[in-house]
């Protein structure tokens, strides 16, 4: 059983201090009694990096076509490249939801707390999510230095199109975290539709290679908008869509809203239902 952190008299802890001391115990808590600890979450995305390479390069002969380069074909370490920015996003999401959907069920005691913000557990699995997306972001530009010899300055629009990014992954997660509390089922169908997310996702190829009759359909999963734009910024060394990020932005902060709105309702069965 999970142990409960330490409540203290309203006002002299905050919740966004409540927050933070939940990320990060169990950002540690992961990797706590490995030898290796906290240093796992760099080698781990480093070692999937070269497999991607050998695998899919060396082995597979796979090449990138669409916009990657003037020519229209990619390099092996192109290629690598750009299937892990894919990857990366797509790992960000998977992990959110997948924890999220128990969550609340693997901190039962929490439920009996009325003084305990059930709402932070959903962030808290987002956030955890987000840290490793850094770690592997910061081993891919490593990477890329090392490759390329220097980095698109539009790197530094990536931060706005991950934050409406997380905002609705925040969102999703609220929702699956409370519906996962009356229907255990969502658990099994999280862990089985972020697979199928990963070949309906513009990860393993360009959303350029989808017929067009396709793509309204595609344009609707939450990934697509934001891999194919963060490969622009990364890799392409082009500004993003602007118009499309403002639409996503609307999108992500009304997910968010019904979210956690929907959160909040279903928080109230969940001592009967546990």
């Amino acid at each position: 059983m999970n142990e409960s952190p330490s409540l203290t008299p309203p006002g002299r802890r905050t919740k966004f201090d409540l927050a933070y001391m939940l990320i990060k115990r169990d950002i540690l808590g992961r990797y706590r009694g490995s030898a290796m600890g906290l240093l796992w979450s760099f080698v781990v995305p480093l070692m999937m990096l070269g497999i991607y390479t050998f695998v899919f390069g060396e082995i597979f002969q796979a090449r990138w076509s669409g916009r990657a380069t003037e020519g229209g074909t990619t390099s092996t370490l192109d290629f690598a490249l750009l299937l892990f920015i894919g990857l990366m996003n797509h790992g960000f999401l998977a992990e959110s939801l997948t924890r999220s959907a128990g969550i609340i069920i693997g901190h039962a005691s929490y439920v009996k707390r009325v003084v305990f913000p059930l709402d932070l557990l959903p962030v808290m699995t987002v956030m955890s999510a987000l840290f490793h997306f850094f770690v592997s972001l910061l081993v891919f530009i490593v990477f890329y230095v090392v490759v390329k010899g220097s980095l698109q300055p539009t790197l530094l629009y990536l931060p706005l199109i991950l934050a409406p990014f997380v905002i609705l992954s925040t969102g999703i997660c609220w929702l699956v975290a409370g519906a996962g509390v009356y229907f255990r089922d969502v658990i099994q169908f999280m862990n089985l539709g972020v697979t199928v997310l990963l070949f309906l996702s513009p990860v393993l190829y360009p959303a350029s290679m989808l017929p067009e009759d396709l793509l309204p359909l595609f344009n609707l999963n939450p990934l697509t908008f934001v891999i194919e734009q963060s490969r622009a910024v990364i890799f392409l060394g082009i500004s993003p869509d602007w118009g499309g990020l403002a639409v996503y932005t609307g999108v992500a902060f009304l997910v968010a809203f019904l979210g956690y709105r929907s959160f909040m309702a279903m928080r109230k069965g969940f001592a009967d239902v546990l």
